[in-house]
């Protein structure tokens, strides 16, 4: 028995056996992946003659270009062949990363200027250069998931239409009018009366310009007629100002001074071009989201705004104005189910103005009184109104002709359950016809405040004090 078992399992036979069993661990390990074979490759195409399959032994997908949809923070924003390129991750497998440029990343929206290390790599932006910033190639799918934190991304206000869609609309011609007269008969014919009138108001549209006038037409009961125009004017547009051009008769704005009518040109801030989401005024709420969460702000019980953000921080500047007052109260549920909740203090007058905005109109011409014995004197007017964080807003103007000069300023803040005040001094010099040049100045307050448990508004339009001259 023992002279078999040496035949059978001789010295060297044990031996191998022994080595094989010794690296059975290892052998296992490296057939737990796919392996091709790269010569394979080389058999009627010799260039492929060292091609590196690694990659797709481990799962993934070589360096290369594909085309896929671009999606940010759950948002598609565009369908584009994108180059990827393999890195090497802190602890794992190789993966594909997107060589996206810095201006691609600015065309969709990223505040690529606060961050000026995206422009580290070369052509490819360091996406790692926004905090919490990250990608994923879903190869399968074709998708490049994005996720960026809100506060890194321009703010797309909600109801916002880019103006490349706007349409001037057709040419036209319009004639809107009204007429009424009146035929009374007495007893004593001496005081029968016959009246008419007459309101014209017609308009032409042609591309981007508006014409327009107002056209009255009376006649009495002596039979004489009388025409008067009210005013006439030629309007348009100029988009990348957001603003309005007006040229003819109209009336300067009364955010800081007196509105009042002139015949001339003016340019001025036009909300009407703002999203609805983005007229009036209404605080920005920043805050910081550890995972993709759900921001829930409500004012006065009410849900009135709802979204989803990336982690990091955020801030909501796009929220619908509700006017008066009353504190926002945030809630931030994450996606493990915590929450957070803070407060941010709201009230508001018209003057106002959200955070970054800038409301502006420059004016010239001359004064137009429906009294013919005032002087038609030329002036010039230019105001502006800007929105700055915390709550505050600032104003100011300036007027300017032959015989008054006037400068104003004044500040407005948000106070929160306080309520909201704003106020501003002027200062005039005049020259009175026939009198002494007299200075003067006018100091004025606005406060407003809204108590939601009464159901009460209390606002103090504006008082003034105003020295003499």
């Amino acid at each position: 028995m023992k002279a078999l078992k040496r035949s059978f399992f001789p010295r060297p036979g044990r031996l191998a056996i022994s080595i094989a069993l010794a690296t059975t661990p290892f052998i296992n390990d490296a057939h737990a992946r796919d392996y091709f074979n790269p010569a394979l490759l080389e058999i009627d195409n010799p260039a492929m003659k060292g091609a590196d399959l690694s990659a797709f032994e481990r799962g993934g997908q070589a360096p290369g270009t594909w085309r896929v949809d671009v999606i940010i923070n759950d948002r598609q924003v565009d369908t584009r062949e994108v180059t990827f390129y393999s890195e090497q991750e802190t602890a794992g497998e190789p993966v594909l990363k997107p060589c996206l440029s810095v201006a691609l990343l600015q065309s969709y929206g990223v505040k690529t200027e606060q961050y000026p290390a995206l422009a580290t790599q070369g052509k490819c932006a360091n996406l790692t250069a926004i905090p919490q910033a990250s990608s994923e190639f879903l190869f399968n799918t074709q998708k490049l998931l994005l996720s960026i934190p809100q506060a890194a991304l321009s703010p797309v206000a909600r109801g916002y239409v880019a103006p490349e869609l706007w349409d001037e609309g057709i040419n036209a011609v319009m004639l809107n009018y009204m007429l009424s007269g009146a035929n009374t008969r007495a007893h004593d014919q001496s005081a029968d009366s016959n009246s008419q009138y007459a309101n014209l108001r017609p308009g032409i549209n042609i591309g981007p310009w508006r014409f327009r006038n107002y056209t009255t037409w009376n006649r009495d009961s002596q039979g004489q007629n009388q025409w008067d125009s009210v005013y006439s004017y030629a309007q348009r547009n100029i988009v990348p100002l957001k603003a309005q051009l007006t040229l003819g008769d109209s009336n300067a704005p009364a955010d800081v001074f007196d509105s009042m009518p002139f015949r001339g040109g003016q340019l001025a801030s036009d909300d009407d071009m703002l999203p609805e989401s983005m007229k009036g005024y209404a605080p920005v709420v920043r805050g910081i989201a550890r995972t993709n969460a759900q921001v829930i702000i409500r004012q006065n019980g009410y849900v009135i705004y709802q979204n989803y953000v990336a982690p990091g921080a955020f801030d909501i500047s796009d929220m619908y104005s509700t006017g008066g007052s009353g504190d926002l109260n945030v809630t931030v549920k994450e996606a493990d189910g915590s929450e957070q909740t803070f407060t941010v203090p709201y009230a508001s007058l018209p003057v106002l103005q959200r955070e970054g905005r800038v409301k502006y109109a420059v004016t010239g011409g001359q004064y137009r009184s429906y009294d013919s014995r005032v002087d038609k004197t030329p002036f010039g007017q230019i105001t502006a109104i800007l929105g700055l964080p915390v709550g505050f807003t600032v104003y100011g103007g300036l007027q300017q002709s032959s015989k008054y000069q006037s400068i104003a300023g004044g500040v407005g803040k948000n106070l929160g359950e306080i309520g909201a005040v704003s106020t501003d001094i002027t200062q005039a010099w005049s020259q009175p016809q026939d009198e002494k040049k007299q200075t003067g100045q006018s100091w004025r307050i606005r406060y407003s405040k809204n108590i939601v448990a009464t159901g009460t508004n209390f606002t103090l339009a504006g008082y003034r004090y105003s020295t003499g001259g």
